[in-house]
């Protein structure tokens, strides 16, 4: 019996860093051209995008389990399938949902930052994006 081969034409991830959020403005402050909020309004959007950012946490713990999965076998069938299905597809799971952890956390940032609840320098912000990218694996 023969094993199915590999695709060849697998997809391969070239994301290397998360994108920055759009630009957004809190009444005067932030940048224009992106996201435009209520200053009344802000601390609603951001405990939303929080709220968000907890549920990913949680995903994260279950995509982490699923990644590690082990075969329930001493068999070649079950290596097998843990080897080229499961691990794969679990560290490919858990590794989007940790980019939308950083882009998540990132958009609250910006939020925060928008709105006056976080003054932040142009140098830290530039330190902040360089790091983000490294994060990424």
């Amino acid at each position: 019996m023969t094993q199915p081969a590999q695709s060849a034409s697998a997809p391969v991830d070239t994301l290397t860093s998360v994108p920055p959020p759009a630009p957004i403005q809190v009444g005067n402050n932030g940048g224009s051209g992106g996201y435009k909020f209520d200053p009344d309004q802000v601390q609603g959007v951001i405990n939303k995008w929080q709220a968000l950012l907890d549920d990913v946490n949680n995903d994260i713990a279950y995509a982490k389990n699923i990644a590690g999965v082990k075969p329930p076998g001493q068999e070649f069938a079950s290596g097998d399938f843990v080897e080229q299905g499961a691990n794969p597809s679990g560290q490919t799971l858990l590794t989007q949902h940790e980019r939308m952890r950083t882009y998540i956390q990132n958009y609250i940032q910006a939020l925060q930052k928008a709105s006056g609840q976080v003054a932040q320098s142009e140098d830290d912000a530039r330190a902040a994006a360089q790091k983000q990218g490294q994060e990424i694996t």
